[in-house]
């Protein structure tokens, strides 16, 4: 009797790989980068990468050649055709901006979607009308005389688009921004699609450091350490959003520059950033030299760090030693957020932040070839480099851009 043929093994593929286990892999990927190479292996995978409740990769570090890199490998890649050159290095979340003379655009190359918003240089006045306020000279005779608002940022130069400094994806229907040209900015407010920002065009103008939406309220802080209550509502006339009031409910204490004997002086960065359901304020302190020429030369590197809380309940700010064993905060003039750190096996209690020395679009130079990401550790207050990426002098408009809001 003839024997039976054993029937030949079927080989086994990646699509054979149980999806739990295919789960537990990616669970142990935060980087981007990873977790897309992983999704594009079968379209099991693919529908496991879709299925798992995971937490958001650890962000991407954006330049504005296109180029990203994946933390916390620095590994270099670009979106697969779809184009992220030139957005001014300007991001809102998972949102890039390209502000552009024909309109103000948001692109998210994760979902791969468009919003587009009115071009800067198309506002609506609130009020429409404006009355000077008059001042009396000695002779008797009156002056009139403006603030310096949005309307003299337009006067000035009116060839020139105000520059955007920040911008806020605050709900689906409300996008918050402030724009202006150097330290003078305004705060403005849109909704998506809108066909004109509407801006209270003789406010005085501040030198406004950050913004952040906070449990349903836009607040913004200005160079004096002052935080700012930003009341919206709706015009009456087309419901649209407007800044109806901005009122302080923290006064900052006096901060000034100090020059040393060797020609240094600190200069300080603020920024706003919620953690754990606070607001806080990291005040960053840099280093300068001046040149030959007068110009502050920033001392890469060189960075002292500061956090406070803001106290709402008594109008004033609280420091803090420590964020938290879980915290990590990536701090960026364009974007700053905080974000757990068990979940992606890195130390907490840290402050990544980028070379990115702008005051209002007046820029530093650097006193080194290249810039990157330093890490400031709250509890020893010593500043690390362990990311091998760099860009030059050129490229600091870099930002930090959140997969998945």
């Amino acid at each position: 009797m003839a024997k039976a043929t054993p029937r030949a093994a079927h080989p086994l593929t990646w699509s054979d790989i149980p999806l739990d286990l295919a789960g537990q892999v990616l669970q142990l990927l935060p980087a981007y980068a990873d977790r897309a190479r992983f999704a594009s292996v079968c379209p099991q995978w693919r529908a496991a990468a879709r299925q798992l409740a995971l937490p958001p990769p650890l962000p991407l570090l954006a330049l504005p050649d296109g180029t990203f890199y994946s933390l916390p490998y620095g590994k270099r890649f670009h979106f697969p055709g779809f184009g992220c050159a030139s957005y001014k290095g300007a991001a809102c979340g998972s949102w890039l901006v390209f502000p552009r003379d024909d309109g103000c655009y948001l692109v998210d190359p994760f979902a791969k979607a468009i919003v587009a918003l009115p071009p800067l240089s198309r506002v609506r006045l609130c009020p429409p009308y404006a009355v000077a306020e008059y001042v009396e000279n000695e002779d008797g005779t009156h002056t009139a005389y403006y603030c310096c608002s949005w309307m003299d940022i337009i006067m000035r130069d009116q060839t020139k688009m105000p520059i955007l400094n920040k911008m806020i994806l605050c709900s689906p229907n409300l996008v918050a921004a402030f724009a202006g040209t150097g330290r003078c900015s305004h705060i403005l407010l849109c909704q998506p699609g809108a066909s004109s920002w509407s801006v209270r065009a003789y406010d005085e103008c501040d030198m406004f450091e950050d913004m952040a939406f906070y449990q349903g309220n836009l607040y913004a802080l200005a160079f004096g350490e002052n935080l700012l209550n930003v009341n919206i509502s709706q015009d009456p006339n087309t419901g649209n959003p407007q800044v109806s009031r901005i009122g302080q409910v923290i006064k900052g204490d006096p901060w000034y520059a100090v020059v040393y004997p060797d020609m240094t002086r600190d200069e300080k960065k603020l920024y706003l950033v919620e953690s754990h359901g606070k607001l806080l304020m990291v005040r960053r302190k840099v280093w300068c030299k001046f040149d030959d020429d007068g110009k502050a030369v920033t001392l890469a590197g060189k960075n002292e760090f500061e956090v406070f809380e803001a106290d709402l309940e008594h109008s004033r700010w609280i420091n803090v030693t420590t964020l938290g064993d879980d915290q990590v905060i990536f701090l960026g003039k364009r974007c700053s957020r905080a974000v757990s750190a068990s979940q992606y096996g890195i130390s907490g209690d840290q402050i990544f932040f980028l070379d990115d020395i702008m005051e209002n679009v007046v820029q530093y130079f650097f006193d080194g070839e290249s810039t990157s990401v330093g890490v400031y550790n709250m509890r020893n207050g010593k500043i690390s480099s362990p990311l091998p990426m760099v860009w030059m002098h050129e490229m600091i408009h870099a930002t930090w851009l959140f997969p998945w809001d």
